[in-house]
């Protein structure tokens, strides 16, 4: 039987006996019949709402329908499975910031200098052999940002949830606030929150549903017209503060393979019962035939509570577990349920994508790529290869799950990179070295086996297109030696 489209499910258990069932990365993935035709039950509109859920700190295996036998997400859930999943889809960065500033600009990092989250000299000095390429803190507002090119076009737009990248939102493009502003996290989970842009509600109210009540009740305020939702939730980042009832449902609940962290899944089920609220919204406001949906994650998981397992790494890191996250999009009309695309993505890729599906050009050339011809069933790949820079030093958490994954370890998560992802191939760079990796991503996912000495033709290609990258886009490559560093 031949296959065209799939449908994702995290069971490795279950076999379906009418279908075909392959493995990739642990998972199932059950086939369609490639005669079986795609009718979608309405025409989508030619400017339909968008609803971006963009977590923080979710890992790629941190949802069920990402293959966690311990995690529960079934609304999240629910978005994959009637609608598109990018098997690798990629972070813009390995942490916050840097990953945010691209997705709201379209650039790669070396474009807007946010490269790491304040200073990019973290950890002690003595540990460092170069001095690094010093960090911008707030994006500039002279860039076009995607919120203020969709309310140019007659969205009405807001943001819930962390910001990162200035002290205030509203400049870039955003008609209403809930809670963004500088801060990486929320001051509490639950009220009071310590936050000047979002009052306090009742003692103990928690934030990830008080975000969503928000989202909501501004939906119905702003229902008669196109309407751009970014909801960056602060979950699940630190600190890991969770629901007592939810907590003493997974503590309960038997260990799965890779996880075991009860508060973390609890603050995963809490993240996905207020993406449950919006949707529910949506149902309720006969919006849903006319919205596009995205959810995907700012960079891997944070080391001491989850793990990206079978992925190499996690937050922080440039290895898969750090970059590679969850990425569903749902456009009912468009995009047939269940489709799988295993082509290399990127979270930039969603700004020209809007722009293409509501049929809206800018002179800026952006650096990602329109996936609109995947949403609607293209399988012609991109030509390209896909590029990070991180001029700076990440220090180690303590108690990280993913330290012996670290290629700088025992000090570091991540000493100044660069990366390519070509193809099947992906190349690191160290720069305080010279060092390279080279990992067939393909063959080995986890990235357990470096071919850099027995593919030198390989490694010689992929290095060369990373440095003309480097040249192109003016990435700053750090070579002044630090005078405190010690050689232990």
């Amino acid at each position: 039987m031949k296959l065209k489209n799939y449908s994702k499910r995290a069971s490795l258990s279950l076999l379906i006996a009418s279908g075909t069932v392959m493995i990739f990365a642990g998972f199932m993935w059950v086939g369609y019949d490639k005669e079986e035709a795609y009718e979608p039950t309405s025409k989508p509109a030619d400017r339909p709402n968008i609803i971006l859920f963009y977590a923080d700190d979710l890992g790629w295996t941190d949802l069920g329908v990402q293959g966690s036998d311990f995690y529960e997400s079934p609304a999240i859930d629910r978005i994959a499975n009637e609608g598109i999943t990018f098997t690798n889809a990629y972070a813009n960065a390995a942490n916050c910031a840097p990953s945010r500033a691209c997705l709201m600009t379209g650039l790669y990092t070396p474009r807007h200098g946010i490269y790491t989250v304040k200073n990019s000299d973290r950890g002690k000095s003595i540990h460092r052999k170069l001095i690094p390429t010093k960090n911008t803190e707030v994006l500039d507002r002279e860039f076009q940002t995607l919120p203020g090119i969709l309310k140019q076009n007659g969205y009405t737009t807001c943001i819930a949830g962390k910001w990162h990248l200035s002290d205030d939102p509203l400049p870039y493009g955003f008609d209403k606030n809930f809670g963004g502003g500088t801060r990486g996290g929320p001051g509490s989970y639950f009220s009071p929150y310590n936050n000047p842009a979002l009052p306090d509600g009742p003692a103990g109210e928690h934030l990830p549903d008080r975000l969503s009540t928000e989202v909501s009740n501004w939906i119905r305020e702003n229902a008669q017209n196109p309407f751009f939702v970014y909801f960056p939730f602060y979950s699940v980042h630190s600190p890991i503060q969770a629901r007592q009832d939810l907590t003493e449902k997974y503590a309960g609940k038997t260990p799965g393979k890779f996880h075991d962290h009860a508060k973390y899944a609890a603050m995963i089920e809490a993240m996905d019962l207020g993406v449950q609220k919006v949707m529910n919204t949506l149902d309720e406001l006969k919006l849903t035939e006319n919205t596009l949906v995205i959810f995907t994650s700012d960079n891997g998981p944070y080391g001491r509570a989850s793990v990206a397992e079978p992925l190499r790494g996690g937050k922080g890191m440039y290895y898969e577990g750090g970059i590679r996250v969850p990425f569903f999009v749902k456009w009912p009309g468009v995009v047939r349920p269940g489709t799988m695309s295993h082509e290399p993505v990127l979270g930039m890729d969603i700004f020209p994508t809007l722009l293409d599906a509501i049929d809206v050009s800018i002179t800026t050339d952006l650096d990602g790529e329109s996936l609109l011809p995947f949403l609607k069933g293209n399988k012609k790949p991109i030509k390209r290869a896909l590029f990070w820079h991180f001029p700076a030093y990440l220090q180690m958490y303590k108690a990280d799950r993913s330290f012996n994954d670290s290629h700088d370890a025992p000090h570091w998560r991540t000493t100044p990179c660069g990366v390519i992802r070509a193809g099947d191939w992906k190349l690191v760079e160290y720069f305080e070295s010279g060092e390279t990796e080279l990992f067939n991503l393909k063959n080995d996912p986890s990235e357990e086996n470096d071919l850099a000495q027995t593919k030198p033709k390989k490694k010689a290609k992929m290095y060369a297109q990373l440095k003309k990258w480097q040249q192109q886009v003016k990435a700053p490559v750090p070579t002044e030696l630090n005078p405190e560093y010690k050689d232990e």
